[in-house]
């Protein structure tokens, strides 16, 4: 880790995998830990979009950005399913130290099992914990609007939500909790939901607090 020259020095994947560092396999972190538990808390309070749009930027990280969440994924994953399971995430949470009301272990559970499926995949799990400071990389913000925007027209309408709500099976979502005033969505609108609220969002609304133009959507990147 610390070689001079970066071609030399070690990944945060091949650290992480290094037996100094290992323990059974799986690379401890308590800080890691009390951080996962604030992005799920974070998680649960985002709307619907943002949860889709998290989904698809956990998609597109490489191995080595999501490393420690895919070990603790597996750690948690006791039977090998592919999902965790209600008590699997209860007993990985309790492993870490969580002293969480199961009331509370349920809320997360809940918060990050966006398709309804009663588990959460490993998707949902990359989703609900990366770290934030992702949204904060352009090419993540504009490769998700652009999954959005079907049609390339440089917004997001209710059309395409309920298209991207389906292929997500996610059957619960009140769109106009999402979509107010002008019932569409454009790329500066989407990109200041994603930095700083969760509520929905909507042009008269947005564009008194924005300062960001059409120049800066992605068709014109």
């Amino acid at each position: 880790m610390l070689c001079s020259c970066p071609s030399d020095r070690l990944t945060a994947h091949q650290v992480l995998c290094h037996p100094w560092i290992c323990e059974n396999g799986v690379a401890p972190d308590r800080a890691l830990d009390a951080a996962v538990m604030s992005r799920l808390k974070q998680f649960s309070a985002m709307n619907k979009l943002k949860k889709m749009a998290l989904r698809v930027i956990a998609e597109s990280l490489s191995e080595e950005e999501i490393a420690g969440l895919r070990e603790m994924f597996k750690a948690m994953d006791t039977d090998n399913s592919g999902a965790i399971t209600f008590d699997e995430l209860k007993a990985g949470l309790r492993r870490y130290g969580s002293t969480m009301k199961d009331t509370e272990i349920r809320d997360l559970m809940d918060a990050a099992d966006v398709d309804n499926s009663g588990t959460i995949d490993y998707g949902e799990f990359i989703a609900a914990t990366i770290h934030l400071n992702k949204l904060e990389r352009e090419e993540h913000l504009v490769a998700a609007f652009r999954y959005f925007d079907k049609d390339g027209s440089g917004y997001i309408t209710v059309d395409e939500l309920q298209q991207a709500c389906a292929e997500h099976n996610m059957t619960d979502v009140f769109l106009e909790d999402i979509i107010k005033e002008d019932g569409r969505i454009d790329y500066g609108e989407f990109v200041a939901m994603m930095t700083k609220g969760n509520m929905g969002v909507g042009r008269r609304t947005m564009r008194n607090s924005l300062n960001i133009s059409m120049r800066d959507a992605p068709g014109a990147l």
